[in-house]
């Protein structure tokens, strides 16, 4: 079953919840296409003011889901647009987002979790780029991203490694913002996000507008890692590390 995306609002704050209880919240098309909508939707909304990004089951998001993608049907350069189109409209939704990140986000769903203006980690939480351990690369805007906010040195060991940073180390890296007990954790969240729901709308996308527009250029990070995603996509190593996983084995790549 695929993960569903949960929408509801509290205090004019839309929470988006990702619901995929034997998946860890892993992604399919349809669920980003469904994702892409909500937050599309929150954006044209004038009564929602911040938004926040979680997921369920004690997990945040654990990026794509292989089993599907073995049997998708779709090319890979038709399948990454569904990613990154859900990427794009959560970077250029022009109200505070927040994700809320309970257990692991790997992946995709790291870039999910980058992609927000702010993190706040429950103690369990762990955020990780973990595409290199398959042969692949960041794609959701990972390479424009991490350095901003945690160095350039540390983004490429992170990003080599693809090692999973848990919620004290990735608060004094900066990935995380504020690290909340377990069962502290959705009241926490709550409370912060209905306290930025009552700030300024309009400042707060002139702000979120200004940031962006001095950082850099996201596009050409999109356009060089699904360049380079559809490039690993198709080598023997990416199919070994598929087949590895698969088994439950260590992968050996040969650069092929």
């Amino acid at each position: 079953m695929a993960t569903t995306i949960v929408v509801r609002d509290v205090d004019a704050v839309r929470w988006i919840t990702l619901d995929g209880p034997k998946t860890r919240n892993a992604l399919q098309y349809d669920t980003l296409d469904a994702l892409t909508t909500a937050l599309q939707d929150a954006g044209s909304d004038d009564s929602v003011r911040v938004v926040v990004l979680t997921g369920a089951h004690g997990a945040f998001c654990s990026g794509l889901d292989l089993k599907f993608a073995m049997t998708a049907q779709q090319d890979p350069e038709s399948g990454l647009v569904h990613f990154q189109n859900a990427a794009k409209a959560l970077y250029y939704l022009d109200k505070p987002t927040i994700a809320a990140v309970d257990g692991p986000a790997a992946g995709f769903g790291a870039d999910f979790a980058l992609t927000c203006d702010i993190r706040i980690a429950s103690e369990t939480a762990k955020l990780g780029a973990k595409f290199v351990q398959l042969g692949l690369m960041t794609d959701g805007g990972g390479s424009f991203l991490l350095p901003r906010l945690v160095g350039r040195g540390r983004a490429f060991e992170l990003l080599y490694t693809g090692r999973m940073v848990g919620a004290d180390e990735g608060l004094e890296l900066g990935l995380f913002q504020d690290v909340l007990a377990a069962d502290a954790f959705a009241a926490g969240v709550h409370a912060f996000a209905a306290r930025l729901a009552e700030g300024p709308p309009l400042a707060f996308a002139a702000i979120k507008n200004a940031v962006r527009a001095t950082s850099g250029d996201i596009e050409e990070a999109y356009r060089l890692e699904g360049e380079g995603q559809m490039r690993l996509i198709r080598s023997a190593d990416f199919a070994s590390a598929v087949q590895a996983w698969m088994t439950g084995t260590k992968p050996t790549f040969q650069g092929k």
